[in-house]
């Protein structure tokens, strides 16, 4: 059996996933032992003193033998409160020399009382040594764009039961940007079915919210791609689990169409020189091109003109619901695309 490793740090901002990597990390640490008698746990209140917080408690705890097991497994949370070389260290004097009866298991994850509204990034100094010390560095985060799809193929692909391509599909367009909440949906169908299952859409589907947020882009493609039905629901879902503003959307879309009308008439026609002017790199100035080709320049000084009567009616115009200006606007621009 491999012996498992002196220390591991997780780092991420996401809840469910680093709370995944917390429980992974220490059921490899405890190995065989008593939970109950193996595992100490600390928080940023075992930290707080009278000038702030201070780590000294935690590589306390991870310097104490063992009682009445043969090894303990010291966890500390919140320790993203702690954002410089000098704060951590005692932690990284303590991982030149760790104890060999200690399996550590470090959070980087934000503080929560008062909240911490911003991850500090891990000390350089305590990256190295957790490497020097023969640990691991877990990160949690799911990425962006064809990262984050690739990361949810691969947990679909890695599920404790079988979903069919269907399912597949249904599931990566309703969590939209909220990859993440398939972790918990995943483990909820493996005890409902059993684990190995063969799940289909129909098994899924009432396991699922209406939809996760979704990225800008996502809009703006369906828009530029005239499909109406997928725009007011990429819009919907940006509104409701996405939280955005309709002014928030519609000043994205204000940043869409302006790219568009900057490449209309420039006589650019290939990637590169849209991305120059654009100053954007790679596949999103591909597409700005294309979608200022398909429309033409009528199209894009219409659509222009819908922005800004849809910005007059969002500031007080109209009587109409703010909700209801965006989505009018949105099906207007859609169905722009499809003539």
């Amino acid at each position: 059996m491999t012996a498992p490793r002196p220390v591991v740090l997780v780092t991420g901002d996401d809840v469910g996933l680093v709370a995944e990597a917390v429980r992974a990390a220490v059921a490899e640490a405890l190995g065989d032992e008593d939970r109950s008698l193996a595992l100490e746990e600390l928080s940023e209140d075992d930290y707080r003193t009278d000038d702030g917080f201070e780590v000294a408690r935690l590589v306390d705890a991870a310097q104490t033998s063992p009682f009445l097991t043969g090894r303990r497994v010291v966890v500390g949370r919140h320790l993203g409160r702690f954002g410089d070389k000098d704060s951590v260290a005692p932690l990284v004097a303590y991982l030149a020399d760790p104890l060999d009866t200690t399996g550590l298991v470090l959070v980087w994850e934000k503080g929560v009382a008062p909240v911490q509204q911003r991850l500090n990034q891990v000390p350089k100094s305590l990256l190295e040594a957790v490497a020097a010390a023969g640990g691991e560095v877990r990160k949690t985060a799911v990425g962006r764009g064809r990262e984050a799809q690739q990361w949810l193929d691969d947990r679909l692909d890695e599920a404790p039961v079988a979903l069919d391509r269907p399912a597949r599909a249904l599931v990566a367009r309703r969590l939209g940007e909220d990859r993440s909440t398939v972790v918990p949906l995943l483990e909820t169908l493996a005890a409902v079915f059993g684990p190995g299952a063969e799940v289909g859409a129909d098994d899924v589907a009432p396991f699922l919210r209406d939809g996760g947020d979704v990225a800008p882009w996502d809009l703006t493609d369906a828009i530029d791609g005239g499909d109406v039905a997928k725009a007011l629901d990429c819009l919907t879902r940006m509104m409701a689990a996405g939280g955005r503003h309709p002014l928030a959307i519609l000043s994205s879309l204000h940043g869409h169409y302006g790219r568009l009308l900057r490449l209309d008439g420039s006589g650019i026609r290939d990637e590169t020189g849209a991305a120059d002017a654009l100053g954007i790199k790679g596949f999103p100035a591909k597409k700005a091109l294309q979608a200022s080709r398909k429309l033409g320049g009528e199209r894009i000084a219409r659509a222009v003109r819908l922005l800004g009567d849809a910005d007059l009616d969002l500031r007080g115009r109209s009587a109409w619901p703010q909700e209801l200006v965006v989505e009018v606007l949105v099906a207007r621009l859609a169905s722009l695309s499809r003539r």
